[in-house]
C-alpha cells in the first residue's frame, strides 16, 4: 500500500500561512479548498491512502483561538469530510481499489507547536495524556474515516495511551512513531516496547515509523518486525530536520524515496508513504518504482 506524503509542508509550497500554531489545521477555516486539491493530487500520484488534515487539529488548540466547542468539532470532521470529497473527485482506473482515508491524531506535542514531538518530553504521565487525547480520538474514530492513524508518537506513554483510547473504539488503527535512534524512540524508550505496547489490539492495522530519516528506515523495519508480526508502515521526511526555535526546517533534503522504497518493502515494509517536505511528485515515482520492483 501506498501513502500520501506531507501534508502541511505541501500546503506550505503551495502558499499557505501556516503559522500560529494549528499548522495544516487552520487550512480547516482558512482555505479548506486547497487542502482538498493538494488531497486530490496525491490521490491522482497514485496514493492508496491519505491522511485528514487533523494531525495539530485539537479541541484545546482550536479553544486556545477563540473557536468554540462545536465549531472545533465540526472542524475535526470536516478535516475527513475534504479527504472524502477529494477521493469521490478521483477518476479510479480499472483495477485500482478505493483509497482509503485515515483521521490523523498527532501527538501532544503538536499540540504544544515546540518540536516536543521530536522530544516527548511533556511532563505529563499516561493518564494525563489519555484525557488529552480521548474526546479527538472519539470524534475522528466515528467521523467515517476507513482508520485512525496515530501518528509521530515520541513516547511511550503516549503510545500506552493511544493503545487505550485504541482498544476501546471500534475503529481500525494504525500506530507509527517518532524515534532518534534505530532503537530508542525519543523519550528514551525502547522503540520494541511501544511496539509491543500498541500492537496486541485485534483492530491495529499496522505499527511502524514517521518522520524519520530516510536512510534509517530499513533498521527500523527490521526493529519493528522482531516486536510484531502487524504489518509494518514507514513513511519518513525528505531528510531534513525541524529546528522548533527557528520553525523552520534545516539540512539538506534526500526525497528520492522511490531509489529506497523497494529495499524498505524487501525488508519487510508492507505500507510505504512520505512525511514532512515530500510531495505528490515524490509519491508518484514511489509508486512507479514499486510497482517496477514486484513487475508490473
Amino acid at each position: 500500500m501506498i501513502l500520501d506524503g506531507g501534508l502541511a509542508t505541501e500546503l506550505e509550497a503551495r502558499g499557505a500561512d501556516l503559522g500560529g500554531g494549528l499548522w495544516s489545521a487552520r487550512m480547516l477555516r482558512d482555505d479548506p479548498d486547497l487542502v482538498r486539491r493538494v488531497h486530490l493530487d496525491y490521490l491522482e500520484a497514485g496514493a492508496d491512502c491519505i491522511a485528514s488534515a487533523s494531525y495539530q487539529a485539537t479541541l484545546q488548540g482550536f479553544q486556545n483561538r477563540g473557536i468554540d466547542t462545536d465549531e472545533a468539532v465540526a472542524l475535526l470532521r470536516r478535516s475527513v469530510e475534504l479527504a472524502a470529497e477529494a477521493r469521490d473527485r478521483l477518476s479510479l482506473p480499472p483495477g485500482r481499489l478505493r483509497p482509503l482515508i485515515a483521521a490523523s491524531v498527532g501527538p501532544y506535542g503538536a499540540y504544544l507547536a515546540d518540536g516536543s514531538e521530536y522530544r516527548g518530553d511533556y511532563g505529563l504521565d499516561e493518564d494525563e495524556l489519555y484525557r488529552f487525547h480521548r474526546r479527538r480520538f472519539e470524534i475522528l474514530a466515528t467521523s467515517g474515516a476507513d482508520l485512525v492513524a496515530c501518528e509521530t508518537i515520541p513516547s511511550l506513554p503516549e503510545a500506552r495511551a493511544l493503545a487505550r483510547l485504541a482498544a476501546e473504539s471500534d475503529a481500525w488503527t494504525w500506530f507509527s512513531f517518532s524515534c532518534r535512534d534505530r532503537r530508542h524512540l525519543h523519550d528514551g524508550s525502547e522503540l520494541a516496547d511501544a511496539v509491543v505496547a500498541v500492537a496486541a489490539g485485534d483492530r491495529v492495522a499496522a505499527v511502524g515509523v514517521n518522520c524519520v530519516p530516510p536512510e534509517n528506515v530499513a533498521g527500523f523495519v527490521a526493529e519493528v518486525r522482531r516486536a510484531t508480526s502487524k504489518p509494518v508502515i514507514v513513511y519518513p521526511n525528505s531528510g531534513e530536520t525541524w529546528d522548533a526555535d527557528r520553525q523552520a526546517w534545516s539540512g539538506h533534503g534526500a526525497t528520492d524515496l522511490a531509489s529506497s522504497a523497494p529495499a524498505w518493502r524487501r525488508a519487510g515494509a508492507a505500507i510505504v508513504g512520505g512525511c514532512c517536505r515530500t510531495s505528490p511528485g515524490d509519491i508518484r515515482r514511489l509508486r512507479q518504482a514499486l510497482a517496477s520492483d514486484l513487475g508490473g
